[in-house]
């Protein structure tokens, strides 16, 4: 691997894109369209879908293979989304009642909560936690 050096404010590019594999792109860009509140591209096909808005694209991509991650475990999961709130039992109704699937903990927020994030999974069962801003 070659070595490079260190050098403040200089980076090799910028993230273009953040891409999910799913089995069905339109079912989860809705998913995370209406939980980002960002439109979903209109040239998209059945194999593509991707979320308009600022900075980076989110997108998502057919995969006929497509093996949802495990919650606890390692095995299918590499990355997650972390989703800022306001706060835990409103970010809890809302990613529950768009069809996540809350992992850990299954129950809703208790009023007072010391843990700052929860973890749930999208329609595709990839995890994402939602997370008060001080985490």
């Amino acid at each position: 691997m070659t070595q490079v050096a260190e050098q403040p404010g200089t980076s090799a590019g910028r993230l273009g894109s953040v891409v999910l594999d799913c089995p069905d792109p339109l079912e989860l860009a809705r998913f995370y369209s209406t939980l980002f509140g960002l439109d979903i591209d209109e040239h998209g096909d059945d194999d593509w879908r991707s979320l308009t808005g600022p900075g980076s694209t989110l997108g998502f991509r057919r995969s006929e293979d497509y093996v949802p991650a495990s919650w606890p475990g390692t095995d299918a999961h590499q990355l997650h989304l972390d989703l800022v709130v306001e706060d835990l039992a409103s970010g809890h109704a809302t990613v529950v009642a768009l069809g996540a699937e809350p992992l850990d903990p299954v129950d809703a927020p208790p009023a007072e909560s010391s843990r700052g994030w929860r973890i749930y999974a999208d329609p595709a069962g990839h995890p994402f936690r939602i997370c008060l801003d001080s985490v």
